[in-house]
């Protein structure tokens, strides 16, 4: 397998995590490629940490993300030297349309020697297809946004393919790009068309992972789309994902045509809510930002909080203005904001369901990392103990159409018909999946406020990579305004893994 555009491994680590009798590794990383310095220190100390057996990893990779020993300590551990080695030919820093091709080639040529079936995955960055993303690029220079390499950089992923030829690829991307267009066409449909016919005598299948048509029909960009939550994912994340075929593979291949189905991802039962996946975190309390922060002065801000009612004339004023003295007083028992490392024994009891436990757990690692709580300016605290109360009243997660006036940000009109971005202040429901986990998550936490009153914060890093369902082990490098943006950034692990299954289910069919 090789990963383009691996960012902190989310690809990586879901293809990586299914095994054989034996307890090896179906599918062996050989190249991973991660332009980003922070996000490649976190890929290579993953692809060190997939060097060794499950359950066999030596203590040092421990010592090191508990912060018993340094990073440089940990690299130069006899235990890690041979797999430091071999994982610094795997994982590489470099920037795909930047770093000369011929090196790239270099480092692929060598990790696949004469293999032919092999695996290519990836997502080519998302910004200019994103929503979010066009909106702010193209309002601020519409000819750059036009202009702008992130369109094209799938092509660096297609050179790959027209290099290599590799069986089988999956492409991830944005929804966004169904109907992002660029000088007036649709840049989907290129994309489509040149991933089924990257050159001459080289064709693909390209398939959906969730849909299957009869033959001669054809597929709806929005067929491509997986729902992440309707696959055990803790989140409502909505992205494309590719599955290519090399044509004479598929056309060897009677299970494509005779059981179409086994090749589609099953959708669950039951959803996961956000508080099943954040089960055994321990509970903390947030900070103040711009003032001298203590126990003491985070609670009288959360005390004021429910002043901020004033003058709202509404009948369900009462009950929340309740809940808010309720969760206040609860709050007193919050005196943690958290740390890198907390040890403890993490027991999420029978609120997070047995799969789940099996994934994100690891005994050996004796707590929690990344978890400690950022520091928010006192109205905000404000606004965060209204909405999260509204949400435990009301059962939904209010908008800014729902706020009081004396709690809308200063740029807010509470009569204008339209308020721009009504959901900058989101509630994530305990109940239900989480919205999108995005990278703008490194910039504020509004959109990711923690559905307990009574911490009056936004998520900490280990809960948002809970929510991408990144195993409890995987340590993110960098501070924690980086950590956030690897996480946001990254594919939920644990789709990936199903993902895999089925790849592998495929690759392992008899051909004629």
């Amino acid at each position: 397998m090789i990963d383009l555009f691996a960012g902190p491994g989310g690809l990586c680590e879901g293809f990586s995590s299914i095994f054989d009798e034996t307890g090896a590794r179906r599918f062996a990383v050989k190249v991973s490629i991660e332009k980003d310095p922070v996000a490649h220190r976190t890929l290579l100390l993953r692809a060190i940490f997939r060097k060794f057996p499950k359950g066999k990893v030596p203590s040092c990779y421990y010592d090191y993300v508990c912060g018993r020993i340094t990073r440089d300590a940990f690299l130069e551990h006899p235990d890690i030297k041979d797999a430091a080695e071999h994982a610094a030919k795997e994982a590489r820093c470099a920037e795909l349309g930047v770093t000369p091709a011929k090196e790239v080639d270099g480092w692929i040529r060598e990790a696949l020697g004469n293999q032919t079936d092999w695996v290519l995955i990836g997502g080519p960055p998302c910004q200019a297809y994103s929503l979010a993303g066009r909106s702010r690029l193209r309002s601020k220079d519409p000819k750059k946004f036009e202009a702008d390499a992130k369109h094209f950089l799938y092509t660096e992923y297609l050179r790959i393919i027209q290099q290599f030829a590799p069986a089988v690829f999956v492409m991830e991307n944005v929804k966004g790009m169904l109907n992002s267009t660029n000088s007036g066409k649709r840049i989907f449909e290129k994309i489509l068309a040149d991933l089924k016919s990257p050159r001459e005598n080289l064709t693909y299948e390209v398939r959906s992972l969730v849909v299957h048509k009869a033959d001669g029909e054809e597929l709806d960009p929005n067929d491509y789309v997986i729902e992440a939550d309707d696959h055990g994912i803790p989140q409502s994340r909505h992205r494309v994902i590719l599955f290519g075929i090399r044509s004479d593979v598929a056309k060897a291949t009677s299970a494509l045509a005779n059981s179409p189905e086994s090749f589609l991802l099953t959708k669950v039962k039951s959803k996961v809510g956000v508080s099943a996946a954040l089960a055994g975190l321990p509970a903390l309390r947030s900070r103040l930002s711009k003032e001298p922060d203590s126990q003491a002065a985070w609670m009288k801000a959360l005390r004021e909080a429910p002043m901020s009612l004033k003058g709202w004339r509404i009948p369900l004023r009462s009950d929340i203005e309740a809940a808010m003295r309720k969760f206040t007083k609860k709050a007193e028992a919050q005196t943690s904001f958290g740390s890198a490392f907390i040890s403890m024994n993490v027991d999420p009891g029978e609120a997070m369901p047995k799969p789940l436990r099996e994934w994100y757990l690891d005994a050996r690692l004796g707590g929690v990392l990344h978890h400690e709580a950022r520091s928010h300016m006192r109205s905000d605290l404000h606004r965060y103990m209204f909405a999260a109360c509204f949400a435990a009243t009301q059962k939904y997660a209010p908008d800014l159409y729902d706020f009081p006036p004396k709690l809308l940000p200063n740029h807010v009109n509470v009569d204008e018909e339209t308020i721009p971005f009504k959901d900058r202040f989101r509630v994530q429901m305990g109940k239900f999946p989480s919205s999108t986990v995005v990278a703008h998550i490194q910039k504020d936490g509004h959109y990711y406020i923690h559905p307990d009153p009574a911490q009056c914060r936004s998520l900490t890093p280990r809960e948002a990579a809970r929510l991408q369902t990144f195993p409890d082990n995987y340590f993110f490098e960098g501070n924690r305004t980086e950590q956030y943006g690897q996480i946001g950034n990254a594919v939920p692990p644990l789709l990936a893994k199903q993902i895999a299954e089925i790849i592998y289910a495929f690759m392992s069919s008899q051909r004629k």
